[in-house]
């Protein structure tokens, strides 16, 4: 008796840590989700809050960092608020910027307070004819699809929004389509705060824009062979040619002064290996 007793009490705290990852995996996508309506609508104040307070936080974007609660207003309430929306928070009128985000795979680790989660984004943008002489940017309409590998932090029971990479893929114009899209479309920043009051903390070397076709690293390792994919292998080079020619590999390496505490370690869950040992965050 005493014995089932015991694998009883086994099962039981099995399933409530189950049931703690399974309701954890699905408030992350909820939060992640939720952050994607309020960008459709440049809520951005809604947006920066939806941010950690962890001066860790940082948003990666375009080849740059904005780093800390700040940063992240420099770029939402600062760049994007003023330049689509002329300063308001909400939509105006004529305006799309509708993101469709799907295929997320999200991954909590053992503390519940730490997450993983790739997603794609597909951006439906523009603006109506009825706008061109009023809109700066006049009438244009254009689709933008992205990957996100974001990082999510609980803090005081909440989660919210940590470390977010978010790369832009590529971009078409709806009439002419991605085969014609010129290179570089979206201007790199170059220039950093407080220079440029809207600019980012610093710029760093991870810039691709289409037709640039290099993998955003996953944070996850295969789910069958439990090996992560080879570098050489995230590179893109030209059709035929040695992939030493080619730009080297993207990354979702931490900015310096940041450290993972639980870097080396592994954690499981069904007897997978859900993130790679180098991105675990907690001991």
């Amino acid at each position: 008796m005493d014995a089932d007793i015991d694998e009883l009490k086994k099962e039981v705290s099995f399933l409530r840590k189950e049931l703690s990852r399974v309701s954890d995996e699905a408030e992350v996508r909820k939060v992640h989700h939720k952050y994607g309506y309020y960008l459709d609508k440049c809520l951005y104040n809604e947006v920066v809050d939806m941010y950690a307070d962890h001066p860790d936080t940082y948003v990666e974007f375009l080849g740059s960092r904005y780093r800390g609660k700040e940063g992240v207003k420099r770029l939402y309430n600062g760049r994007f608020q003023s330049t689509f929306v002329k300063g308001r928070n909400g939509p105006v009128h004529g305006f799309l910027l509708d993101h469709i985000m799907m295929q997320d795979i999200v991954d909590v680790d053992p503390t519940g307070t730490h997450a993983w989660c790739r997603m794609r984004a597909l951006m439906q943008a523009g603006t109506h004819k009825s706008v061109r002489d009023t809109h700066p940017r006049g009438h244009v309409q254009w689709w933008e699809g992205g990957l996100y590998e974001n990082e999510y932090l609980k803090e005081n029971g909440v989660w919210k929004l940590f470390r977010y990479r978010y790369f832009p893929f590529w971009h078409a114009e709806f009439e002419k389509g991605w085969s014609l899209t010129k290179e570089n479309y979206i201007p790199w920043p170059t220039k950093t705060y407080p220079e440029d009051p809207w600019g980012p903390d610093e710029i760093i070397d991870q810039k691709m824009l289409w037709p640039d076709t290099r993998v955003v690293p996953f944070h996850y390792p295969h789910p069958v062979t439990g090996k992560r994919v080879f570098d050489d292998d995230l590179r893109a080079p030209n059709y035929g040619h040695d992939v030493a020619e080619a730009e080297p590999p993207l990354s979702l390496a931490l900015p310096d002064g940041q450290e993972r505490k639980g870097e080396g370690n592994t954690w499981d869950n069904e007897g997978s290996i859900r993130v790679l040992p180098e991105l675990v965050e907690n001991p």
